[in-house]
C-alpha cells in the first residue's frame, strides 16, 4: 500500500510532465529476477531489436554482453530509500515510448505506472493484489499469466498477442560471447560430456548426492564424463557429492572455475545437461544442448526448457513451486521429490544413448578445419 500512496502523491508531477514527453521510440524492459528468467525474456529482446532494461545485478555479466541491450538500470541501486526510488522514476519518467513490465512486483509496478509512455504493456500474474489495480489502470494492455501458461510465451505476447514460443529463439548473449579460454579439463576427456548443476539458486530444489550416485551408476556403461558446474560458494556441495559417490575418474569439478559471462560458451561444449530447475538448464537450452530436467516440485507447464528436453518429475506429487510463488520448504522430502526409480533411470539412459552418435559427430565436425 505504501507504493499506492507514493503513486497518488507523485501523480500530479507525472501528469504535468506528460506535456513535455516527446517521441523517443525507445523501449524499456523490466525484469528483475534471476538467470533463468533473464534467458526467458531474450526472445522478447530479440524481437524488440534494441532496448534499455531494468534488471538485477545477478544477470549483469550476461546482460552487459548482449547487443540487444543498450542502457541497463539495476534495481539494487534504487531499492533502498525513498529518494533513490524517486530519483529512478524521475530519470525514467519521459524517457521511453514503450514499456514492457515482465516482473510485476510492487516496486516494479510503481516504477512502470509512474512513467509516461504511449505504450505500456504489463504482465499480470496469479499473485496480483487488489490494490495493484491502480497501477494496472495506467497500462495500455495487460497479458494475464496463469500457472499453466508459459512465462516465455506470455513475455512475447506483451509485444504481439499473436506470438508463440516458436516465434523467436532464446539466447544467453547476442551474439554468443566467447571467453579467451575455458578450463582445459573440458577438452581432456573423451566420450560424452554431461554437465550437471550441484545445486540450484533455491537450495530447496537441490538434487541430493544419493540421487546423483544412483544416476552415475546407471549410466556407467556409456562413455560419459560428468562436469559439475557451480559458483565458488558451492564447493561444499561438491565435497558432499564426492563423499557419496567416491572419487570417480569421470567426475570433474568446474565449480568456481567459470565466471557467469563464460558459462554459455562452456555449457555449449557439453553434449547434455542434467539439473533441477536452475539457471544453467535455461542457458543449456539456449545453446541447443539437450537437457534432462529433474524438476521436482516445480511446475513445468509454467516454465521449462523448450528445446530437446526430457522432463523427469516426481511420482504422484502435484507441483508446489511456481515462478511467481516460489517455495523454499516443501511438504515432501527432497529424496522423494527428486527420486529416480528404475523407469526414470531407463528413460534418461535411452535419451542419452539415442543421441550419443549425433552429439559426438557434431563435436567432431566442429573440430574440423
Amino acid at each position: 500500500m505504501t507504493y499506492v500512496m507514493l503513486f497518488i502523491l507523485f501523480s500530479p508531477v507525472k501528469w504535468v510532465m506528460k506535456f513535455f514527453h516527446g517521441r523517443t521510440g525507445k523501449n524499456l524492459v523490466i525484469q528483475t529476477a534471476k538467470i533463468g528468467d533473464f534467458i526467458n525474456i531474450t526472445p522478447l529482446l530479440a524481437h524488440l531489436g534494441k532496448s534499455d532494461a531494468l534488471l538485477s545485478y545477478s544477470v549483469a555479466p550476461l546482460a552487459t554482453r548482449d547487443a540487444s541491450l543498450e542502457h541497463i538500470w539495476y534495481i539494487e541501486d534504487h531499492r533502498s530509500g525513498l529518494m533513490k526510488k524517486l530519483r529512478l522514476v524521475w530519470q525514467l519518467l519521459n524517457r521511453y515510448d514503450n514499456i514492457y513490465l515482465l516482473h510485476p512486483t510492487n516496486l516494479n509496478l510503481f516504477i512502470a505506472a509512474c512513467c509516461n509512455a504511449s505504450n505500456k504493456q504489463f504482465l499480470s500474474s496469479y499473485r496480483r493484489k487488489g490494490y495493484q489495480g491502480l497501477f494496472y489502470l495506467t497500462a495500455s494492455g495487460v497479458v494475464q499469466h496463469e500457472k499453466n501458461t508459459l512465462t516465455l510465451e506470455n513475455y512475447l505476447k506483451l509485444a504481439d498477442r499473436s506470438f508463440t514460443k516458436e516465434s523467436y529463439p532464446k539466447h544467453a548473449t547476442l551474439p554468443l560471447w566467447q571467453p579467451e579460454t575455458l578450463p582445459p579439463e573440458i577438452f581432456q576427456h573423451p566420450g560424452l560430456r554431461i554437465g550437471i548443476s550441484v545445486t540450484a539458486g533455491n537450495q530447496a530444489k537441490t538434487i541430493p548426492p544419493a540421487i546423483w550416485k544412483r544416476l552415475f551408476d546407471h549410466l556407467d556403461d556409456l562413455p560419459c564424463t560428468f562436469f559439475a558446474f557451480g559458483a565458488p560458494n558451492e564447493q561444499s556441495r561438491v565435497q558432499e557429492l564426492i563423499k557419496m559417490t567416491g572419487q570417480r575418474d569421470n567426475l570433474v569439478s568446474l565449480v568456481g572455475k567459470i565466471p557467469l559471462e563464460a558459462l554459455p560458451a562452456a555449457i555449449a561444449e557439453m553434449d547434455f545437461y542434467i539439473a533441477s530447475d536452475s539457471g544453467n538448464v535455461y542457458i543449456a537450452d539456449a545453446q541447443q544442448v539437450p537437457v534432462i530436467l529433474i524438476y521436482g516440485p516445480c511446475c513445468v507447464e509454467e516454465q521449462r526448457p523448450l528445446g530437446d528436453v526430457l522432463l523427469i518429475g516426481p511420482n504422484h506429487i502435484a507441483p508446489s513451486s511456481f515462478v511467481f510463488a516460489a517455495q523454499y520448504k516443501f511438504a515432501h522430502p527432497v529424496e522423494q521429490l527428486f527420486e529416480l526409480d528404475q523407469r526414470k533411470l531407463d528413460d534418461i539412459h535411452d535419451f542419452i544413448r539415442a543421441r550419443q552418435q549425433q552429439r559426438l559427430a557434431r563435436r567432431n565436425n566442429e573440430s574440423l578445419p
